[in-house]
């Protein structure tokens, strides 16, 4: 597959259909998207003469040339070409290969259909797109070769089989738009917006910064990535992209993001009247976005309609915003090798029952609340299910008997079913009225589920009573609830009543309706079920009336059911009995009963398994026409489970719930790390204390390596992030003022692909927060400026925390790790600076970490003592020892600065700073500097009454003291 110009792309894009009718995808060259198949596929270009089946085969794959072509033949999808060499190289098959009309041999390999799924997963999950062509007309009324289409294209961001989509997580496909056309106006915007095809959640929002929508993209993770084709120029990809698991899919422009039919589309598929009702009234690029979506699902999906819920933009104003960079750094949910599950965030709160509840804990995590009466009210659920242990173990009872409403509803929706599917769908909307029912009479112990009588017995659940309970008060969020609760009582009734209790997978061999649900299914039952005891009935009948007990009945594959009787007693048998056959020493005959019993009993199967396959396709709509009503359940159930994960949690690890405030004060009592002490046990972590307020808005914090500085950073961050999502914390007390951000720059890395050093990456982290940390920011920054020389990262991180202490008029919180001891000098000098450092005890010559935040700096480092402990061999340490008492001796390394009254001048703080009073500034008649040589201390005296410390920054004052140092030691 040749690769187009720039030119062709734009031809492509202008020369496209705008209703988008074809079948084929314009998707990004091998350069730009890092699909396998793209950078591997090439037309089959055969050089014989070719079978029809192969003619078929070609044009159809000729649509669909970046998509591996499962194409049905029988029981088998079979793969030809290049893609059977990378199927079989992929899925570790055996390559074949097929004769044409001369010697020339076409690589060939298969899967089973009824194992697909596995090698399509498999497939999927290494990201390639693969096309199912289906036979689309009955072989047995096909004349000459069956006809076959492509009825689904399955793309690592469309999946909506169960194939490797993560049960409780979304698989999102996202669509990136930027306003190219308008980039030289003074506003240009861009939009990003994601959907889950599995669940028809949507959402996106929009933004004037391009880098913010890419921080989005790595943030959401979605597995494609939809984006006009020269749109790539426009903007540089980041390097975090390009290293990721998302494809790149390059389409047209004008044809997938146009604006004038993004109107339309949206609201025919949304069933609105206009633009407003979904926000999108002043938001053209998002909308752009969203029918990139939708035209990449027409593509993909063919004629499936897959149902989407009501689209809400993303209103950045209303959650806490938590950058990917912060996520990443936290290890919300992923550590920082990149794998999950234990020593994550995600990991301790995921209680959650349901596939629902653990998503909406996610989407939580990802954007907790920022309203504070939002809050409020999440904390008087969760408080009430962890107060009322009784009622929360009920819940969990009946919430662990339901499935995944969102899914099983889409995929019956979309005809991507079977019937242990809908069997589930029913079983689990059974579990909705238990709930109502439980959360009316809380104090009802009878109410637990269907199975109650599976309770372990070792295992009793501790029921309430009124006391304990004090009253049953739903709080408001569970009345909320309980005002929109709907049963769908009349499709779990139907389901119920039509499918057995352990029907079967496939839908065209019938067993899956009860007896009693139809009257002609159930005479057709009959007849399949008990034609032999029929049979013999029949039998019995005639050897009564005809009194010849030698009668006897017969089959064969020719002339099918027969009586055979001895040759000798023919005579005696009525005229109905009509001859078939003779043998020997007997005759074999038949009767008009018997010839419509046995017709009855061959039409008997086929009319059956035909008539259960129109009755599931029936039962399939109607479950399917009520999917907004079953989608809006699977909201309230995920929420109760969401509430009751989070109660858990604070009771199993006994946290507290925190008071939050739209204040400034920020105060952590005897605050924990909820993963490390997970990890640990509570007895083995020693808590610390946070307190921030106007007074003390940014916090040093010196100590050791290992001490555990960044823990209480990244400790206090997670606590807050807790608190905004109405959980318990893990502290004995916690007053939170809300945060609208939370930014960190914690640990070293580098990204040496695209030539950025771990400095570089320090810096380009510290750069975006100080560009966007605003008013009710926490911010926590480790080690800042330790990537350059000393000087140079000593006056960088002055600056930045000089910068900050002073931001949004004294608005930021900050937390600043360091091992610049020099920088705990600015408390006393600028306003809103404080020190504190983690205690460690010396003995013998060792250290013991006390891991206790206590006020003050640290006196020293600590360094070549932990390099001790980290194994360092004695040698060194000990020549590591020698050199550091020379260099402290003879002062030649030691470049620490001392902050005393009579030394501010020689600072040149910025005019802005807030300086704390101090009478020894004026008095200009002591001697600055006592030195043996006067002439010297003249010469300093008179350069300090010159300097104009109002205009002289950080940077040059350091300068300026190391040249006064060299002159006059």
């Amino acid at each position: 597959m040749n690769k187009k110009t720039q030119a062709d792309l734009l031809s492509d894009d202008l020369n496209a259909d705008p209703s988008l009718n074809n079948d084929s995808v314009s998707l990004s060259d091998p350069a730009v998207s890092n699909s396998p198949l793209l950078a591997q596929a090439s037309e089959p270009k055969p050089t014989f003469r070719l079978t029809p089946m192969f003619e078929q085969f070609l044009a159809i794959k000729e649509k669909h040339p970046n998509d591996l072509l499962f194409y049905r033949m029988g029981d088998f999808y079979e793969l030809f070409f290049e893609d059977a060499e990378i199927a079989a190289r992929e899925l570790q098959i055996t390559l074949t290969s097929r004769s044409g009309n001369t010697d020339n041999k076409i690589p060939m390999c298969g899967v089973p259909h009824h194992s697909a799924n596995l090698y399509l997963a498999e497939l999927l999950n290494k990201g390639y797109r693969v096309a199912i062509c289906e036979q689309v007309e009955d072989p047995k009324t096909a004349k000459g070769l069956v006809k076959r289409e492509v009825v689904n294209v399955l793309t690592p961001g469309t999946i909506l089989e169960n194939l490797n989509i993560e049960p409780k997580g979304n698989n999102f496909l996202g669509a990136l738009f930027w306003d190219v056309e308008n980039s030289d106006k003074t506003n240009p915007k861009g939009a990003f917006a994601w959907l889950d095809c599995s669940t028809g959640y949507w959402t996106g929002l929009s933004s004037k910064n391009i880098s913010e929508l890419w921080q989005w993209v790595i943030k959401m993770q979605p597995r494609e990535l939809v984006i006009p084709d020269f749109q790539l120029s426009a903007f540089k990809i980041p390097e975090p992209i390009k290293n990721s698991k998302i494809q790149l899919v390059r389409v047209p422009l004008r044809s997938y993001f146009n604006f004038k039919s993004a109107e339309k589309k949206l609201l025919e598929v949304q069933g609105v009247a206009e633009l407003a009702a979904l926000g999108l009234e002043e938001k053209p690029e998002l909308a752009r976005a969203c029918v990139a979506l939708l035209t990449y699902l027409q593509q993909t999906r063919k004629n499936t309609q897959i149902p989407l819920q009501a689209f809400k933009p993303l209103d950045q104003n209303k959650y806490l915003v938590i950058d990917e960079v912060t996520e990443r750094n936290l290890e919300l949910f992923k550590r920082m090798d990149g794998s999950k599950g234990s020593g994550t965030l995600l990991h301790v709160l995921d209680n959650c029952l349901t596939p629902m509840g653990s998503r909406l804990l996610q989407e939580r995590l990802h954007y907790p609340f920022k309203d504070l009466e939002q809050i409020t009210e999440i904390q008087n659920a969760v408080k009430y299910l962890l107060e009322n242990q009784g009622l929360r173990l009920r819940l969990q009872k009946i919430l662990s008997q339901v499935q995944d409403l969102e899914r099983l509803s889409t995929r019956i929706h979309v005809n991507r079913t079977n019937p242990r599917d809908v069997l589930a769908l029913g079983t689990s909307l059974a579990c909705l009225t238990n709930l109502r029912r439980l959360l009316e009479n809380p104090l009802n112990t009878s109410i637990i589920s269907d199975n109650s009588e599976t309770t372990p017995k070792n295992e009793p659940l501790a029921y309430p009573t009124a006391t304990d309970v004090g009253g049953m008060n739903l709080p408001k969020a569970l009345q909320t609830l309980l005002k929109k609760w709907d049963d769908l009582s009349d499709i779990t009734s139907l389901i119920k009543q039509a499918l057995v209790n352990e029907p079967p997978i496939q839908i065209t061999e019938g067993g899956i309706f009860q007896t009693g649900f139809n009257k002609e299914l159930d005479e057709l039952i009959d007849l399949t079920e008990h034609g032999t005891q029929k049979l013999n009935e029949l039998l019995l009948k005639e050897q009564e009336e005809t009194g010849i007990t030698k009668l006897k009945l017969g089959q064969n594959r020719i002339f099918g059911y027969f009586f055979e009787v001895p040759r000798a007693l023919v005579g005696q048998l009525p005229e109905r009995f009509t001859r078939r056959q003779t043998v020997a020493n007997a005759e074999r005959l038949t009767t008009p009963e018997l010839k419509a019993l046995e017709e009855k009993l061959n039409l008997a199967t086929d009319r059956r398994n035909s008539l259960e396959y129109q009755m599931f396709q029936d039962l399939r709509e109607r479950v399917a026409s009520v999917w907004t009503r079953i989608i809006f359940m699977a909201s309230v159930v995920s929420a109760l489970d969401y509430w009751q994960s989070l109660a858990e949690v604070g009771h199993k690890n006994k946290w507290v719930l925190p008071s939050l405030h739209s204040g400034f004060e920020l105060e952590i009592v005897a605050g924990r790390h909820p993963v490390v002490e997970a990890i640990q046990g509570r007895s083995n972590f020693i808590p610390n204390d946070i307190y921030l307020n106007e007074n003390k808005r940014l916090i040093i914090i010196t100590g050791p390596n290992m001490a555990g500085k960044s823990t209480v950073l990244r400790q206090t961050a997670l606590i807050t992030i807790l608190a905004q999502m109405g959980s318990y914390v893990p502290a004995n007390n916690a007053k939170i003022g809300i945060a609208d951000r939370i930014f960190s720059r914690v640990g070293a890395s580098d990204n040496l692909a695209e030539g950025q050093s771990t400095f570089m990456t320090e810096m380009m982290e510290s750069a975006r927060i100080l560009r966007q940390a605003g008013r009710n920011s926490l911010v926590i920054l480790d080690e800042v400026g330790r990537g350059t020389s000393t000087f140079d990262g000593l006056s960088l991180a002055w600056a930045i925390a000089e910068d900050l202490v002073q931001r949004a008029n004294g608005q930021v919180r900050t937390l600043f790790a360091t091992h610049y001891h020099e920088l705990t000098a600015l408390e006393g000098k600028i306003s809103g600076i404080a020190n504190m450092n983690i205690a460690i005890k010396e003995s013998g010559g060792e250290i013991i970490f006390l891991r206790r935040l206590i006020p003050g700096p640290s006196d020293r480092s600590y360094g070549i003592e932990v390099a001790k402990l980290a194994g360092v061999p004695a040698q060194v340490i000990q020549r590591a020892k020698a050199i550091l008492a020379e260099l402290e001796k003879n002062n030649a390394f030691n470049t620490k600065i001392t902050l005393r009254n009579e030394t501010q001048l020689l600072l040149g703080l910025n005019s802005k700073t807030k300086i704390l009073p101090d009478e020894q500034l004026v008095k200009t008649q002591e001697t600055v500097l006592i030195d043996k040589k006067q002439e010297q201390a003249l010469n300093l005296f008179q350069e300090l009454k010159e300097l104009d410390c109002d205009n002289l920054s950080p940077i040059n004052a350091l300068t300026l003291l190391i040249d006064w140092k060299k002159r006059w030691k």
